[in-house]
């Protein structure tokens, strides 16, 4: 991957992890760039340093906001785009809690990492809480995903380079089957007597975790903000 490729990428998961809600997985893009560095350790640790750095800035402004003035602003961004306001408060709780376990647990999970940081400020956390659970959590799960697509890297680009439009469609099908995954994960997860924006909390989760493995684990989980 090139230098502008590499920072095209670094900014664009700043900016999810700012709070801006933009609708890519998050997970395929991590492991878009393990595959574009496969057979290049060097270039592989260069990347995944600069994209861990990316999430952990884009987090930390996040979470500043989210317990200052654009708290409303960034919990009513998450609302709109599929997470319930209950579940955001659920979770805050959840972290008030726990602290760094909570938030490293939080942000390497499927589908919850998503309001996670968004609810640390709305429980109003410390940072020494905040801060090393949310390097802990994001290293966790982008680097796994960043790995997994280092280590399947080389069949992978020699798949691209053979049939190109075969692998825009695998790639398209895997956000298709994350999206479908997610709806049903949301069914699975929903009470009869859950609110509309619960309903629509698939889509939230899918644009942050739309990948084969990260579906299984939301499958297999139990609900992370109910006790």
């Amino acid at each position: 991957m090139d230098t502008y490729a590499a920072l095209g990428l670094a900014a664009l998961l700043f900016v999810k992890e700012v709070g801006v809600p933009i609708p890519v997985p998050g997970d395929l893009l991590v492991l878009g760039a393990g595959v574009a560095t496969a057979g290049d350790p060097p270039a592989a640790v260069a990347l995944l340093a600069i994209v861990l750095f990316a999430g952990y800035a884009g987090g930390t402004i996040q979470f500043l906001l989210a317990r200052a003035a654009l708290r409303r602003v960034l919990i009513s961004l998450l609302v709109r785009f599929g997470v319930p306001r209950e579940r955001i408060e659920g979770l805050a709780d959840r972290l008030r809690r726990g602290g760094t376990r909570s938030v490293a647990i939080a942000r390497a999970t499927p589908g919850v990492r998503v309001p996670a940081i968004a609810a640390s400020g709305l429980a109003e956390l410390p940072m020494r809480s905040f801060g090393p659970g949310l390097v802990i959590g994001n290293t966790l799960f982008v680097g796994a995903h960043f790995l997994l697509g280092f280590v399947v890297g080389l069949p992978a680009v020699a798949l691209i380079q053979g049939a190109a439009p075969l692998a825009i469609v695998v790639f398209v099908g895997l956000a298709v089957v994350g999206a479908i995954g997610w709806l049903v994960v949301r069914r699975r997860r929903q009470s009869p007597s859950s609110s509309g924006s619960t309903a629509d909390a698939g889509f939230a989760a899918w644009a942050d975790a739309a990948c084969p493995a990260c579906l299984t684990m939301a499958l297999l989980a139990p609900d992370p903000v109910s006790d």
